[in-house]
């Protein structure tokens, strides 16, 4: 059995604004991808890491690698043109037992704890298929120009990543979102679709995405 992480990093951040994707950016001298993947190269618990990217950024990719010896980056393969296509490429590069755990976590998303890793592995190999979240804080509106009605927040959750699944309940999953042309904003609302059951563990709220040049500011002070 082994834990492998597919970091998917073949977004072009449309709403980030910059020439380049948003995961490549600097901050303090040093690539946000980086940060993450350094996240599970420094863990005990994690075998392997696969990236899925863009081709022009392979060389850039293979650089960074040799650099920050990220030694468990076995492969850098092509991603797709949306997230689940870039996961599913990661899922058929290899061949796994389908005892394997695969770990999906955002490529910009690089401020994730090793006692929330290590707590979400443990807790996928007692349930086969979990997501890391946080519960909402704040109240909840829906509506349009005007507030149309408030929304009940104590079973509401911000989904983050990691999320983990055990290879042969993932890999059934896509097959069947596959065959039904379902797109999933996430992993897990795919194998939840497939009928598995998906086991939420508490996340922390600084593990942020970066999405905006305004989290770019917030990453800098987090990381000063």
């Amino acid at each position: 059995m082994k834990n492998v992480a597919i970091i998917p990093s073949g977004g072009i951040g449309s709403r980030f604004s910059s020439p380049i994707p948003k995961q490549y950016v600097k901050v303090l001298g040093k690539e946000i991808i980086i940060d993450t993947l350094e996240v599970f190269q420094k863990s005990e618990l994690i075998n392997e890491i696969i990236i899925p990217a863009e081709k022009p950024y392979f060389p850039l990719l293979e650089e960074l690698v040799d650099k920050y010896n990220l030694s468990k980056v076995i492969k850098i393969v092509e991603g797709g043109k949306e997230r689940q296509d870039s996961v599913f490429n990661g899922l058929k590069s290899k061949y796994f037992n389908n005892d394997d755990y695969i770990i999906v976590h955002d490529a910009a998303r690089p401020l994730l704890s090793q006692s929330v890793l290590e707590n979400a592995l443990k807790e996928a190999h007692k349930h086969d298929s979990v997501v890391v979240a946080v519960k909402a804080r704040d109240t909840l509106i829906s509506g349009n120009d005007s507030v149309e009605q408030y929304v009940d927040r104590s079973k509401i959750y911000y989904a983050q990543t990691p999320q983990i699944f055990k290879y042969d309940i993932l890999k059934k999953s896509f097959d069947i979102a596959e065959k039904n042309k379902l797109k999933g904003t996430d992993e897990s609302m795919i194998v939840k679709n497939a009928g598995f059951n998906v086991k939420i563990i508490e996340g922390e709220f600084i593990n942020f995405k970066i999405t905006s040049k305004s989290d770019l500011m917030i990453l800098e002070k987090l990381v000063l």
